[in-house]
């Protein structure tokens, strides 16, 4: 019998197979409120991180794109109008919840025809190889549960020439920042999550799996390992947030 392994779970540790419904259980409670919850958290910053991401995907007009963890589709909607009707966008998420609102939001404001909506695992992409000129997940990597995985399973479906964007929350550089921000995940988050989204232990994981995820060297250093080629990141906000990006040779 083959021996169970663990893994985090914000600052718990909890067995690998465990994980995944954890996870589930968090964005199926705030998936409603998700939206509104990242403007108030963020004071409306991660539309300004998500533009960043956007420009240095550098995607043109006919290409196609794999929005994995796209949640509420903010990157989908912006991909589909600069791939046009001859591109394609797959907005992609593991939860069932997240994926229907952003199918809901997209196709109330028009998207249809070059966006398709797919329920899928990270670690398991149910796309051919080379299938996507560029593949892109924010705020989602810190969820996986088998992070290296995810990561092959992405440069297996990008074409040869495509690029990863990897938008997460990462280490501050600066302490006095770090300190402050600190104070800020574990002593608002919560109480704001509890008044606005009626649920302040998911964002009690929020400040915590943040905290766990991989700083900004160490995910260099697994793209790297994953076979992604000219790698680099750029840190957003005093490096409260880091956009990576590597390329399948």
């Amino acid at each position: 019998m083959s021996e169970k392994r663990s893994t985090h779970f914000g600052y718990r540790e909890v067995d690998e197979e465990a994980k995944a419904g954890l996870v589930a259980n968090v964005f199926h409670s705030v998936a409603a409120r998700y939206d509104l919850m990242n403007d108030l958290m963020s004071g409306g910053i991660h539309r300004i991180w998500k533009r960043f991401t956007i420009e240095l995907s550098a995607v043109r007009a006919g290409q196609s794109v794999l929005d994995i963890a796209g949640g509420t589709g903010d990157l989908a909607a912006k991909f589909a109008n600069i791939v046009g009707p001859t591109g394609r966008v797959v907005l992609a998420d593991i939860n069932e919840s997240m994926l229907n609102v952003g199918r809901d939001k997209l196709l109330d404001t028009g998207f249809q025809g070059n966006v398709e909506f797919v329920q899928a695992d990270a670690q398991y992409l149910p796309f051919p190889d080379d299938s996507f000129d560029c593949v892109s997940i924010a705020f989602g990597l810190r969820n996986v549960t088998d992070k290296d995985l995810a990561l092959r399973s992405m440069l297996r479906v990008l074409k040869p020439g495509g690029r990863l964007l990897v938008l997460e929350f990462s280490k501050p550089v600066n302490p006095l920042l770090g300190k402050a921000y600190d104070g800020y995940s574990f002593r608002v988050l919560p109480v704001m999550g509890k008044l606005v989204a009626g649920d302040s232990d998911s964002y009690q994981y929020l400040a915590e799996s943040i905290r766990m995820h991989p700083d900004q060297e160490t995910l260099l250093g697994m793209l790297e390992d994953a076979g992604f080629v000219n790698c680099e990141y750029h840190n957003l906000t005093g490096g409260v947030v880091a956009l990576h990006r590597g390329f399948k040779a």
